[in-house]
């Protein structure tokens, strides 16, 4: 019997939040700062409060976006040739998006990403085996804040063949996105048919729904790529105390934007995100590394099953500010329960301080976690050839296993052979070195970044990446505020 998702409530507590979340759907409502949102949840039937700017929905909408909204979607690798399924009992690891600083790889100083950073975390995550796809990664301080959108795009096309995500940054910048995405893959139908990117949609805790990630949402639909609304909620600050209350709210906010992305295109590919932890209520800061975030995830995992919603979350936080025990130990306090519970993409790899910062060699380290816990999630499994019994009988009491066709048929599948990890008796771990497990990642890093190959881009898709991104160069910021709609 393969073992049981991680549930930390019960069927009736499951119930018990939905009906809460859909009370405060339908009475309180959420403050909607974008008039076409507001005109478009009313033309489905919700209450519209202009003056105010709320909207109050109610249970039969939501209802009926939770049955538009698929249970599986697919996206693709760069070239689209491979297909990755969101929403099947795969779990899926990923990196973060705009970390603004790097944990220097030889140094361990903390310093402003670069371009060259971004780069390098793309080529890493283009060649590591367990991380299935990325956000933008970090956010680079040595160019203009304007242009990072585009700047991305063009490195993501040339440096890595996985999936790929950003943020909702409003509307010029989001359909900048699409429109550089479409001509990476070959053509507006060509994204439609068959999607290489995520996008990335925030709620404002408590209960709003932001005009820039509203306006990011009407474009990424209208392209047919896949969304992710993920709210950001603390525990005793923007959200109750209470996991329970904190849960009611977190779950009202995510449906408000499922059912907005079914109004806006029903069928529209949305994943229940979670970023939700608790506050440190000592400092008053956020916790990313919090135990209970590992709680919040897996019960956010629960929710999206009762919706049937793919699930992503972030889950492997950690507030450390270097890459000592603690760092490890409370990624793995929120990973496991993520991967248990059920979650279907996992984003986080690499990350710390706060989901502030990105380190190259935690990256490959997170890559080996990640085989780890996904070995651990496959559980055993039994069948009339694993369980050997007739090996066992030949065998018997005064033979070994270690020449039979059946432990080389079966050892590579069934143990996970780390790389970063030794097993050598201590004699032979000194003679090669006394190299300890992040020597071994930074080792990786510097191999994996030497032998990398970019993409070969066809010279013309090249050539109308950059024109693209020479004018959103020439670009001011009163461009991107004068495109903006209406409030």
């Amino acid at each position: 019997m393969k073992p049981r998702h991680f549930e930390p409530l019960s069927p009736t507590e499951v119930q018990q939040i939905d009906g809460a979340s859909m009370s405060i759907l339908e009475n309180v409502g959420l403050r909607v700062d974008l008039k076409r949102a507001r005109d478009s949840f009313r033309q489905a039937g919700a209450r519209v409060d202009e003056q105010a700017r709320s909207v109050r929905i109610p249970e039969k909408l939501v209802r009926w976006a939770i049955e538009q909204a698929p249970a599986q979607f697919a996206v693709y690798d760069a070239d689209g040739g491979t297909r990755l399924d969101v929403g099947t009992n795969e779990v899926r690891f990923a990196g973060l998006g705009v970390l603004t600083h790097v944990l220097d790889r030889d140094t361990d100083e903390l310093r402003l990403a670069t371009m060259e950073d971004q780069r390098n975390h793309l080529r890493l995550v283009d060649s590591l085996p367990n991380i299935a796809a990325t956000p933008i990664g970090v956010w680079p301080a040595d160019i203009p804040m304007t242009t990072i959108h585009a700047e991305a795009i063009v490195a993501w096309a040339q440096n890595c063949r996985k999936p790929f995500g950003m943020g909702a940054y409003g509307a010029m910048a989001s359909e900048d996105m699409m429109r550089m995405m479409a001509i990476a893959v070959g053509g507006r139908e060509e994204l439609k048919r068959r999607p290489r990117f995520f996008g990335g949609v925030s709620p404002v805790s408590p209960l709003q729904m932001a005009q820039m990630q509203l306006e990011g949402m009407f474009v990424f639909a209208e392209y047919g790529q896949p969304m992710v609304v993920g709210p950001e909620a603390m525990s005793g600050a923007t959200a109750p105390a209470t996991l329970a209350g904190l849960l009611a709210q977190h779950n009202a906010e995510v449906l408000a934007h499922v059912t907005l992305a079914q109004v806006i295109a029903p069928g529209t590919p949305v994943a229940y995100g979670c970023a939700s932890t608790i506050a440190d209520m000592a400092t008053g800061n956020i916790a990313t590394g919090a135990v209970e975030s590992g709680i919040i995830v897996a019960a956010a995992a629960q929710m999206a099953r009762n919706y049937g919603l793919p699930c992503r979350a972030l889950a492997g936080a950690t507030d450390a500010k270097t890459l000592d025990l603690q760092c490890m130990l409370e990624r793995v306090a929120a990973l496991v329960p993520a991967a248990l519970a059920g979650v279907h993409f996992i984003v986080c790899a690499g990350t710390l301080d706060g989901i502030t910062a990105f380190s190259e060699p935690l990256l490959v380290l997170d890559d080996e976690l990640c085989g780890l816990i996904l070995r651990l999630a496959r559980g055993i499994e039994v069948n009339d050839d694993t369980i050997a019994l007739d090996l066992i009988k030949e065998v018997g009491w005064q033979g070994h296993y270690l020449d039979q066709l059946h432990t080389a048929q079966h050892y590579r599948r069934e143990h996970y052979l780390p790389r970063l990890l030794r097993r050598d008796s201590r004699e032979v771990w000194e003679g090669k070195g006394s190299r300890t497990a992040l020597d071994l990642a930074r080792e990786r890093v510097r191999e994996l970044l030497a032998k990398h190959e970019p993409r070969q881009l066809d010279p013309a898709v090249e050539k109308d990446l950059q024109d693209y991104v020479a004018m959103v160069r020439r670009r001011s910021m009163d461009d991107y505020l004068a495109a903006e709609w209406e409030p």
